[in-house]
């Protein structure tokens, strides 16, 4: 990710403070590569070598370990881009694949931490549905949905991304030329408001009606809240990550976007908004070294075999 193409108003207006994110996001970034390669590689011979049979929730979690996977992947070639303080050595082509591949599997894993979530709350909260939907084949398809669903609204950034020459140094941008930028701004916020704002109302609601469920009284409450309890400690881990990983990043890059298109708040609102948003970028990254976490519930903390 980085900086819009520069206005030239806009560029003798505001100055930008920006020298901390050519430390911050090469560090963070190789750090998250690291972490994220390791954990992620052990967790897919898991699933391949050790987990057999598997069930719904492996499903969902093995695909969300090739997402995070192809995330961490995308990772050194940026962390070298920012060390070299924006300067693309690569093609252009090559910019445009490492953008699409960076919010391909950002995306995806949204979506399939969306999936565990309503997969352990039906199986707690919603039986019958459980029942009927929680089946190996559904949970394939909607793997596949997933995938293409995201690679098609993805599919834009090959058209919008693009490198320019700015003193002297290649630049690759997250976003697009100044002459698309209004077009790439309603892209942009299709994009929030399907795949982030969407999954997160839905993960909010499951949440909620977890915790009623909870403190409903039952017949067998001993044995009946024991295993609800297992599910949500799920949902929570989720619920963690959103908040910590994705929600500052996305609120963080929306008002980024809005002041830059708008070109009207003050020069102070626009520096803070702009260091915000650059100082939230490592949160996303961090979400493909937490998500082993999961892993470790499920392994640990499983449900009865008629409903895990």
């Amino acid at each position: 990710m980085d900086d819009l193409p520069e206005d030239e108003n806009l560029t003798y207006r505001c100055i930008f403070d920006e020298d901390f994110k050519y430390i911050l996001l090469p560090v963070s970034y190789s750090i998250v590569f690291v972490l994220g390669l390791i954990l992620n590689v052990f967790a897919l011979f898991i699933f391949i070598f050790r987990i057999r049979p598997w069930r719904v929730v492996n499903i969902f979690m093995f695909n969300l370990a090739v997402s995070d996977l192809l995330y961490v992947l995308s990772l050194p070639l940026l962390a070298y881009y920012y060390s070299k303080a924006n300067d693309w050595p690569f093609s252009e082509p090559l910019c445009k694949i490492v953008r699409f591949l960076f919010y391909t599997s950002l995306y995806c894993s949204i979506l399939f931490l969306l999936c565990i979530s309503i997969f352990r709350f039906l199986a707690v909260c919603c039986p019958i549905w459980f029942v009927r939907w929680g089946k190996i084949w559904y949970a394939k398809v909607v793997s596949v949905c997933i995938w293409v669903v995201v690679v098609i609204m993805q599919s834009p950034t090959f058209y919008f991304v693009t490198t320019s020459i700015n003193d002297n140094s290649t630049v690759c941008h997250d976003t697009s030329s100044i002459e698309l930028f209004d077009d790439f701004v309603v892209y942009s916020t299709v994009n929030l408001a399907v795949l982030f704002c969407v999954p997160f109302t839905i993960l909010i609601v499951c949440y909620c009606y977890m915790i009623y469920v909870l403190v409903k009284p039952t017949e067998s409450a001993a044995q009946v809240s024991k295993s609800k309890r297992k599910s949500v400690k799920m949902i929570i881990t989720v619920m963690v990550v959103f908040i910590i990983c994705f929600l500052p990043f996305h609120i963080t890059r929306t008002l980024y976007y809005y002041y830059r298109k708008v070109d009207l708040a003050p020069c102070p609102t626009l520096n803070v908004v702009n260091a915000a948003y650059k100082s939230t970028r490592p949160l996303a990254s961090v979400n493909s070294c937490i998500d082993p976490i999961l892993y470790f519930l499920v392994w640990r903390f499983r449900l009865r075999p008629n409903t895990s």
